[in-house]
């Protein structure tokens, strides 16, 4: 079982107590940094008790990732199956900049959750950055890449939540970001 992933047949009361906790939670990520946000405070804004909250979570960011989760697996469908760009069927260049967009966008909605489940190298142990890793190194051998593995997490890293954080700290609009970031997937064409 995935850590905030329902049993395959889950209680109507614990549907209930995850529904409460994840809606809590992402209020509380909303409104305060979330790598500020306790056990407690979760538990608290979502009327459970902090067991009920432990069985399911271990800690903030699992329940972060859990809320994350849910937006990053929508890309990944469209990364699999969705119309060119993004989706196969357009040059790799061309569905790297699209992932970036994606990815920019997708940060500038939920960035409060990535940082709270994201950051430092706990972002490279989620499922969702192995997903985005072997994206980026498929792109990388179709656009015959000498050593991509060599530079799949170097074309990741402008990703990382804290810099995009910093970014938009430093005045950078998502526009500005993502045209960043397509000018650097450019360089798949050369």
């Amino acid at each position: 079982m995935v850590i905030g992933q329902p049993p395959a047949r889950e209680r109507a009361d614990a549907a209930r107590n995850r529904a409460r906790v994840l809606a809590a939670a992402e209020e509380l990520f909303a409104t305060k940094d979330a790598r500020q946000v306790t056990m407690d405070e979760i538990a608290r804004a979502a009327g459970v008790g902090r067991a009920t909250l432990y069985r399911r979570y271990p800690d903030p960011a699992s329940v972060a990732a859990a809320l994350l989760d849910e937006h990053e697996r929508v890309l990944q469908e469209q990364l699999m199956g969705g119309p060119p760009p993004l989706g196969p069927g357009a040059p790799p260049a061309e569905r790297l900049a699209a992932f970036y967009a994606a990815m920019t966008g997708l940060l500038e909605r939920h960035l409060h959750l990535a940082l709270g489940a994201e950051t430092g190298d706990a972002r490279f142990r989620t499922g969702a950055y192995g997903f985005w890793r072997l994206h980026v190194l498929a792109l990388l051998a179709e656009a015959a890449v000498p050593d991509p593995n060599g530079l799949v997490e170097v074309l990741l890293a402008p990703l990382a939540p804290e810099l995009y954080q910093e970014q938009r700290r430093r005045g950078l609009s998502p526009h500005q970001v993502t045209a960043s970031l397509t000018w650097l997937s450019r360089l798949l064409n050369t």
